[in-house]
């Protein structure tokens, strides 16, 4: 009887480590991300999001030369390759590089965002899609600081805003618009702008959603 116990015991341990497993696996959106050598510029406030359909996680992911895509892109503007033109550090280039499925396509989109070495205040963000000619860019947004993520399944770009007397270090809001790709092309469909709160960290930001 005590060995039938024990055998018991050991059965229920190990299910309860392979559903542990499986629940670490679990990735939702098959979003890929790759940091850079300066901090993310990463929005910290609360976000709100109006729900749509995930795509399929399954598409093919492959590692890609984000400074090679861009310095040859005619859509990249002059400013943002001349802050590619030498490293922050060493080899590290402040470029963060996520891999996900946004446009539908066979292989996972690159979205790439470029900041500042300094202060790693976002001044360009992009999409590129996988086609049969190599990667090509279906959105651009070079008004700084601007920072490209993915929530949802979908396109959510960030872009702080500022008062006259704001440092660059605390912005006074935030506006946050999400993209769906329809007809070959990123459209916004919802739009959120939030204050900061001047007391601290811990009072809510008021937002008013906007939609089109």
């Amino acid at each position: 009887m005590n060995l039938w116990r024990a055998a018991g015991t050991v059965l229920s341990g190990i299910a309860a480590i392979a559903l542990l497993l499986a629940g670490c696996e679990t990735t939702g959106d098959g979003v890929r991300s790759e940091g850079s050598a300066a901090d993310t510029p990463v929005p910290s406030r609360a976000r709100s999001a109006t729900p749509t359909p995930s795509p399929s996680s399954s598409v093919a992911y492959k590692k890609v030369d984000a400074r090679a895509l861009l310095r040859k892109d005619p859509k990249v503007g002059a400013g943002v390759k001349k802050s590619l033109a030498k490293p922050c550090t060493a080899d590290e280039y402040p470029i963060d590089v996520t891999y996900a499925p946004l446009t539908g396509g066979k292989a996972a989109d690159v979205i790439v965002n470029v900041m500042t070495c300094t202060d790693s205040v976002g001044i360009g963000s992009y999409v590129y899609r996988k086609s049969s000619k190599g990667y090509e860019n279906v959105f651009t947004s070079e008004e700084p600081p601007v920072y490209a993520a993915v929530s949802k399944g979908e396109l959510e770009i960030t872009k702080q805003t500022y008062k006259t007397d704001d440092a660059v270090c605390c912005p006074s809001g935030e506006d946050v618009m999400s993209y769906h790709w329809t007809k070959n092309h990123f459209r916004e469909y919802v739009r959120y702008h939030t204050d900061y709160s001047k007391t601290g960290d811990s009072a809510d930001p008021s937002a008013t959603p906007s939609e089109d």
